[in-house]
């Protein structure tokens, strides 16, 4: 039957079928953790492994996904859980990114000098680290006890040049200011990862910024919540990605240990962008005075016990 069909068209169907093809597979994955670092980082390896033979080209971990939830309590004794940028957890995911052609937004408990960050590593392809960003929004509240831990980040908001394409992150807290989103879209990000450790009943919270955040800005953003129970939180998982026009790529992931994949395409930012011609409306010389240090936004009181 295809002996019949000219060589011409056999061409055109084979080109339109690459066309048509998804360009990139994002994998998110979410797992429970335990007090012992290494096996968090042994079950991550292995899930990782699991995602690549699936054909994922990006995989973005959990926020802290080589520890158990310390932040949960201020413990001096969890600074030991801290390691450098280049320490062991991240030489181990440059290994595999290598090993596997794969690239890896790793977020870790980062020790720099006398600081310490609640950090996401970018490793490409290559096993080379492009950098990392470190968490600007710390929060302080019931069982995440964050500002004991972590200093908020100072490298501003970067933006990686992977093989696959440009991303950047938000970790966690960061999602609820659009600030962060906004800038990382200006500078080029195509895909926004927001590695999070949300538990209780928040998930629609999350969807309904991490959906805005997208449309606002035309962008991809895929949410990987951490899972499992612990001492005094059980995280809910349900891990998702939304689309540049704020709809959800597929429906959230479960409540149990597993990978999302996703399926994009990056043309698809330049399309919706030209419909929705946010960047192009936009008027920098009317928000000044959002950066006005004299400028106090009135802070309600109620609020102060919500869980992210």
């Amino acid at each position: 039957m295809l002996d019949t069909i000219p060589q011409t068209l056999l061409a055109f169907l084979e080109f339109f079928k690459q066309e048509r093809r998804p360009l990139i597979k994002l994998a998110g994955i979410q797992t429970s953790c335990h007090e012992e670092k290494e096996k968090n980082i042994q079950k991550a390896v292995k899930f990782a492994q699991i995602a690549v033979e699936r054909g994922a080209n990006i995989i973005c971990f959990q926020e802290l996904f080589a520890t158990h939830w310390f932040p949960k309590e201020m413990n001096p004794g969890h600074f030991l859980l801290a390691e450098t940028a280049d320490g062991p957890t991240v030489m181990r995911m440059q290994e595999l990114a290598k090993q596997c052609g794969v690239v890896l937004v790793c977020p870790i408990f980062e020790k720099d000098e006398q600081a310490f960050y609640n950090s996401a590593v970018v490793i490409d392809t290559g096993g080379e680290v492009l950098g990392s960003y470190r968490k600007v929004h710390v929060p302080q509240i019931p069982l995440w006890e964050e500002r004991f831990y972590f200093s908020s980040g100072n490298l501003g908001f970067p933006v990686f040049q992977t093989k696959f394409g440009v991303i950047g992150v938000q970790i966690c807290w960061d999602n609820f200011f659009p600030e962060g989103s906004r800038i990382l879209a200006l500078k080029g990000a195509q895909i926004i990862f927001s590695p999070t450790a949300a538990a209780f009943a928040s998930q629609e919270r999350w969807r309904t910024v991490i959906s805005s955040n997208a449309m606002t800005n035309g962008v991809f953003i895929f949410r990987v919540n951490r899972v499992g129970s612990e001492e005094k939180q059980d995280f809910y998982g349900k891990s998702f990605c939304v689309s540049p026009e704020g709809e959800l790529m597929d429906k959230p992931s479960g409540m149990k240990e597993g990978i999302t994949l996703i399926d994009i395409d990056l043309k698809n930012i330049d399309r919706v962008r030209k419909e929705w011609p946010f960047f192009r409306d936009r008027k920098p010389e009317n928000y000044q005075e959002i950066c006005n240090s004299d400028f106090r936004p009135y802070l309600p009181t109620a609020g102060r016990d919500f869980k992210p």
